[in-house]
């Protein structure tokens, strides 16, 4: 049985090429199949919830023509010989009419990956400013990978370190074993490291009721020596299913969506989760700090599912 693929989303744009070419890497490194997909939105009549083939594979699909131009150019330009992929029985081109945001979850419900740029044309205009990419993040059944536009800046100190990195956020309070998966083994493929960032925040604000004593004052290395222990304790069987890629654990004070932006800068992969459904909250959410990772990260982007609930 083959392995689920790995989806890239195209438009036309630069920004979807990007993408394209971090999904063809990806396919690559996964020994899986590589799905091009271009949505087409001029049958306004087609039901949202239904997947619509249009004319067979790249016909008459200047988007799709381009994306498979683009994925042989650099069949031919690979260093790595011409085993590695390119326009053969591993890429699929594929042309759908429908709204792209309903389309894309029907996609990612079997796919092993969606692969998305962070800006678009057509049905991806503005792309993470509320559109489809967002809602791809948000509800797909699958990771979901939003690939940046290069050149942006990023503020802060990034973690020192050499080599490739896959930094993973890492929230002591709610982990998720799923999120930690996914860094270590894709860090594995790539030959990197895991570089894990908790946050936590700092100065701590205490208050006491009028006539009471305030609070003892917290001591900051304590809160540091109790976030340590409970992140290497959630690393440690991740570490063990994966001995060859080292680990970093980094504790840092402030806000975590500004750490984990700052430690963007020249990673490989960001990897953030999404937040799991609650009872007073049945409807699938993308937390604050992963939205603001997904708008400002310089590198990739990777939104976790969460672990499905124990029974």
């Amino acid at each position: 049985m083959s392995a689920p693929p790995v989806v890239a989303a195209v438009d036309g744009s630069d920004d979807s090429l990007r993408a394209l070419d971090w999904a063809l890497d990806a396919a690559r490194l996964r020994g899986a199949p590589l799905r091009v997909v271009h949505v087409r939105q001029y049958a306004a009549w087609t039901q949202p919830d239904v997947l619509v083939a249009g004319p067979p594979a790249g016909a008459d699909d200047t988007v799709l023509d381009a994306a498979r131009a683009h994925v042989e150019d650099r069949d031919r330009t690979d260093v790595e010989g011409p085993d590695r992929g390119g326009d053969g029985a591993g890429v699929e081109y594929v042309g759908l009419d429908g709204l792209p945001g309903a389309l894309l979850l029907e996609l990612g419900a079997t796919a092993q990956l969606l692969v998305l740029g962070s800006r678009g044309r057509g049905g991806f205009a503005s792309l993470l400013l509320g559109s489809g990419g967002l809602a791809a993040a948000r509800d797909a059944e699958c990771p979901v990978v939003v690939v940046p536009r290069p050149g942006r800046e990023v503020h802060g100190d990034a973690p020192a370190g050499p080599g490739p990195r896959v930094v993973v956020g890492l929230h002591v309070d709610s982990p998720d074993d799923a999120v930690l998966a996914f860094a270590f083994a894709e860090a594995a493929r790539r030959g990197a490291r895991v570089q894990a960032v908790a946050a936590y925040p700092w100065p701590t604000r205490t208050w006491a009721p009028a006539g009471e004593l305030p609070a003892p004052p917290v001591d900051q290395s304590e809160v540091e020596s109790e976030i340590r222990s409970l992140a290497e304790g959630f690393l440690a069987p991740h570490r063990a299913r994966h001995p060859d890629v080292p680990a970093d654990t980094e504790i840092l004070p402030g806000d975590a969506a500004g750490r984990l932006v700052a430690a963007s800068r020249d990673a490989d992969l960001v990897v953030v989760g999404r937040h799991r459904r609650r009872l007073l909250a049945p409807a699938r959410m993308m937390g604050s700090v992963t939205q603001a990772v997904l708008l400002h990260a310089a590198s990739p982007v990777a939104v976790v599912p969460p672990s499905p609930p124990q029974e």
